[in-house]
């Protein structure tokens, strides 16, 4: 019996490992790709964000793509939130009270990121509350933006040019001072007050309970302040039916280069006749309210909103402004500063006896003009009930008017 050579088989042994690991390797793929692929996700980049009255500040204001956690503090005086929007992305935090810190986490592509507080329906961004974050390369995720916005623009089988035009024009607004910050452009009313008019003298505030919600949470000496005023002051149902009209064109440039100019002349209560010629704008911060000045239109405010005083119940108002003007008394010049506030608002009396008859009256419609005389800080107060005028006319109509 011949013997079987033993040299081939130990070639073939170690060969036919090497082959089973191969196959094994091969077998499982994914194994072998998971360890060729790991990608480490970025460390998430830290914003610290202040809010206050009325702007919001960024540190820093550029970051790059990737995960961004934004430490947000409201350092001013009444509640705001914090809210980013931009690249189909809007998120925001809860409502904050003064002195408090929330975080809020996202993923922001490239790009330009608009950040601003919404409280009040976007009114604290109309008054300044408004930033913007750069994601990345501005440049180049602009550029990105555009492409993408022409490429659903003609998905839609929408006009390129449309577009184009549209984007051109915004850019156009920011370049120019005679737009505001948002792109509008500068805006004016014509406003004319209609009957009946009404004389609203001291006397509590009819939504006392509801006002005290919001008081609570204002700085102490802004809480003595309000609540004099919620037990006799200018918001409340003493009323009487007077006579007497009002008409004025006011412009709102934005952020400066405000104007106002008109006329209001009525008969009060105790006979008196009074005429007052506004011909400027008033732009010094309001106590406890800065930024409160000057034209602004649209507006949402008063009430619980968060923007102002809650001693009006809350509005939607057309025109608000803030002026200086020239008052007179039966016909003797009382000041040359006189300060005025006007709004043309969402109604907020009934008709059968001019009462304040809703707390939230928002969604009304706006035909009030409401005339608001006090003397400047420092000088008496008007010989006349609690030392103001006040003043609603009740049909009142506000004109856009081109510029």
């Amino acid at each position: 019996m011949n013997a079987v050579p033993q040299r081939p088989a130990r070639i073939i042994a170690p060969f036919i490992g090497s082959l089973s690991l191969l196959a094994a390797v091969l077998a499982t793929p994914c194994l072998a790709s998971s360890y060729g692929t790991t990608v480490r996700q970025p460390a998430p980049s830290t914003v610290k964000v202040n809010l206050s009255e009325w702007k919001v500040q960024l540190t820093p204001a550029r970051v790059p793509p990737g995960p961004v956690v934004f430490e947000v503090t409201n350092t001013g005086t009444i509640p705001h939130a914090f809210e980013v929007e931009g690249g189909g992305l809007e998120k925001s935090t809860p409502q904050m009270q003064p002195g408090a810190t929330v975080t809020l986490k996202l993923d922001l592509r490239a790009g330009s990121y608009e950040t601003y507080c919404p409280v009040g329906k976007d009114s604290h961004k109309m008054l300044g509350m408004l930033n913007h974050l750069m994601v990345g390369d501005a440049k180049r995720a602009s550029t990105m933006n555009d492409q993408r916005k022409e490429h659903e623009e003609h998905e839609k089988g929408e006009a390129y040019e449309a577009g184009h035009e549209m984007v051109m024009g915004h850019e156009m607004a920011m370049e120019h001072p005679e737009h505001d910050e948002h792109g509008g452009g500068a805006k004016s009313m014509r406003v004319a007050g209609g009957d009946p008019v009404i004389q609203i003298l001291p006397g509590p505030f009819p939504f006392a309970d509801s006002a005290a919600a919001v008081i609570r949470n204002r700085p102490p000496e802004q809480q003595a302040d309000l609540n004099h005023k919620a037990q006799m002051g200018p918001y409340s149902n003493n009323v009487a039916t007077i006579s007497g009209d009002i008409s004025l064109v006011a412009i709102d440039r934005g952020a400066t280069g405000d104007s106002v100019s008109g006329v209001a002349q009525f008969t009060t209560q105790d006979g008196a006749r009074w005429k007052l010629v506004m011909d400027r704008v008033q732009t010094k911060d309001i106590p406890f309210n800065p930024r409160f000045g000057g034209v602004i239109m649209g507006l949402f405010y008063h009430g619980a909103s968060g923007v102002h005083t809650p001693l009006v119940p809350t509005i939607q108002s057309s025109l608000a402004l803030w002026a200086y003007a020239h008052l007179y008394k039966n016909d003797h010049l009382v000041t040359d500063d006189a300060m005025v506030h006007v709004m043309l608002l969402s109604r907020t009396r009934r008709t059968s006896d001019w009462a304040l008859d809703c707390w939230d009256c928002s969604n009304r419609p706006i035909e009030e003009l409401q005339l608001q005389v006090t003397a400047a800080p420092g000088t008496p107060p008007f010989d006349a009930p609690g030392g103001f005028l006040f003043v609603n006319w009740e049909k009142s109509s506000g004109q856009r008017l081109s510029l």
